[in-house]
């Protein structure tokens, strides 16, 4: 059985042979892919002519299936995972494909913590792999993992463009910590990356881009200042979807770590983004207690609310008033002909926390399910298969 078909195999039995939206089981994440493939191709087209490309960020769906077709669609330098275990999944799914595109995977973040890093040194053995870096004690734990192992692991030095997150401050702290990584055995130092998401849900777009290209001033800045100090930085990578098509041509960013634009949310459908709802979350009426009330099987254990209560798409007036563990209270229209078993669909207000909360994607054109899709990353694995 091939890597992919190991990953597919993790699909529940019992949901494979659904093959009408009437029948899938609520609560349930449904993809429009029509949508979704428009979504791919509209951000694979932005970046088909110029020197920044696109990686995805698969942390956003977790799933094979998606970032097969994301990598098809073109203008991709590989992929952009956030965590070990996502890079792992990545790897025994998309291996072979990345290196059909000469991609690689980014892990975006820092890997620390027990065994982290010897799992990351294990995954170079099957694919290039770069890893975020902002500390000393993170680049020693790197670099005696990649020299046990026998392999060299790529290196971004994080810089804290604004956010206040991960990250050292552009200038020369980063510069100091590029020597470090020039200095190690088993680890090579690529350039840098910082990511501007306190931006990326900018109301105005004005300020979105005013204040965009300020935070990327720093990014690129630094990576001048790389070269200028004989380091190596071929990466500037930076973006999300909210202001991927700022980022993403500001002169110096070379890759754009975008995601939910695949699927797309309620909070990003606030802004002026040229993607589509492809994903929402479809629950089933359970009860109508009063004319102006009714509740949905789809409450905080089927969606986050992190950025507010999500939208509903089937009844005009309607709208979350209430997330439960099991439920979400609707209020609706006293003349609406909501029953006991009918369906609605909802739009979650961040796809990430969301996706990460089901087992599989039932895909559909139009009424019919053309395929379920495991959520083959979600929550903690460790892969030892990958060994």
């Amino acid at each position: 059985m091939s890597d992919s078909a190991r990953v597919q195999e993790t699909a529940p039995r019992s949901v494979r042979g659904v093959r009408d939206v009437g029948r899938i089981p609520t609560p349930a994440l449904v993809i429009d892919i029509a949508a979704m493939d428009r979504n791919i191709q509209r951000m694979a087209t932005f970046f088909a002519d110029g020197p920044c490309r696109l990686r995805p960020h698969f942390k956003a769906h977790k799933t094979p299936d998606i970032a097969r077709r994301q990598l098809a669609g073109g203008s991709c330098t590989g992929l952009t995972c956030a965590t070990v275990s996502e890079a792992e999944v990545a790897t025994l799914a998309l291996g072979e494909l990345l290196a059909d595109v000469s991609g690689d995977i980014l892990i975006a973040n820092e890997p620390v913590g027990p065994g982290k890093c010897a799992r990351v040194a294990t995954l170079a053995r099957r694919v290039p792999v770069t890893v975020a870096a902002d500390s000393v004690a993170g680049l020693e734990a790197l670099d005696r993992a990649a020299t046990e192992a026998g392999v060299t692991i790529g290196v971004l030095v994080d810089l804290d463009v604004g956010m206040a997150r991960c990250g050292v401050p552009p200038g020369g702290a980063a510069v100091s910590l590029g020597r470090r990584v020039v200095a190690a055995r088993g680890l090579r130092l690529r350039g840098v990356m910082g990511y501007e998401g306190h931006l990326v849900g900018l109301a105005d777009r004005d300020e979105r881009d005013a204040r965009t290209r300020q935070a990327m001033a720093g990014l690129v800045e630094t990576a001048e200042r790389f070269r200028a100090e004989g380091l190596p930085c071929d990466v500037v990578s930076a973006g999300g979807t909210g202001t991927y098509d700022i980022s993403g041509r500001v002169d110096g960013v070379t890759e754009i770590q975008a995601g939910s634009y695949v699927l797309m949310d309620s909070d990003y459908a606030r802004l002026d983004l040229p993607f589509e709802q492809a994903l929402w979350v479809l629950g089933t009426v359970i009860s109508r207690p009063t004319p102006a009330r009714c509740v949905l099987d789809c409450g905080h254990k089927s969606m986050s609310k992190d950025h507010g209560y999500p939208s509903v798409r089937d009844v005009a007036g309607a709208a979350v008033l209430a997330l439960n563990d099991e439920h979400a209270t609707m209020s609706v229209p006293s003349d609406c002909l909501l029953g006991i078993g009918d369906r609605v669909h909802v739009q979650p207000s961040h796809i990430d926390p969301t996706i990460n909360l089901h087992d599989v994607f039932y895909v559909l054109e139009g009424d019919r399910v053309v395929g379920v899709w495991p959520i083959a990353a979600r929550g903690y694995q460790e892969h030892r298969e990958i060994a």
